[in-house]
């Protein structure tokens, strides 16, 4: 009995918890929602409730554009992640920078990541219509380009189903509300679970 036990402390203590970094931006963040609300922790409670050992830290800061990716990254590499959701280039869309350098900064950021054995998955975005189509496009067209350049898993969409609804956003009808971020977490984690 007593060997059993010692058995059983020895596997327990093998497995170690998977890291997953959400390296993104205010929707990653969560804005105007509780931690508990956003994306990351509802993936969280999800692959805990299916008895994965899993850590996750959410890496989301309102405002964030592809530019301070790879600075971030460096500092959230103390926490070693074995995984990284990458969820920037929204507010680059959204500003109108050009789409090389979204492209370039996020492709160090892959780099980087790849670099230390992080898996990456990358989140897509797209723009709204009036952004017009040749932008909308090249820029849907980036996280594509980026996925088959650093064979990485891509989410085509992180909006997907939420983006134009006024019922999963909040009044500014950019922002999901908890509901939205419910469905988020949906659309992750069927690529997500893939990599775990």
């Amino acid at each position: 009995m007593k060997i059993l036990f010692i058995l059983f402390n020895l596997i327990s203590f093998s497995v170690s918890a998977e890291t997953i970094l959400f390296l993104g931006d205010s929707l990653t963040e969560g804005y105007r929602l509780s931690k508990e609300e956003a994306y990351p922790a509802v993936i969280e409670r999800a692959l805990k409730a299916k008895n994965k050992v899993v850590k996750v830290i959410n890496g989301g800061v309102s405002g964030a554009t592809s530019a301070s990716g790879s600075k971030r990254l460096d500092w959230y590499l103390k926490s070693k992640p074995d995984i990284m959701v990458l969820a920037l280039g929204a507010n680059d869309g959204l500003r109108g920078l050009k789409i090389t350098d979204t492209e370039k900064n996020l492709s160090n950021v892959i780099s980087t990541a790849q670099k230390r054995d992080i898996t990456v998955i990358l989140a897509g975005m797209k723009m709204p219509t009036n952004y017009g189509e040749p932008y909308r496009s090249n820029f849907e067209k980036m996280f594509r380009s980026l996925a088959k350049k650093y064979k990485i898993k891509l989410i085509p969409f992180i909006l997907e189903g939420v983006g134009g609804k006024p019922e999963l956003n909040l009044p500014d009808g950019i922002h999901p509300n908890p509901k939205g971020h419910e469905i988020m977490a949906k659309t992750i984690l069927k690529v997500l679970e893939t990599e775990l």
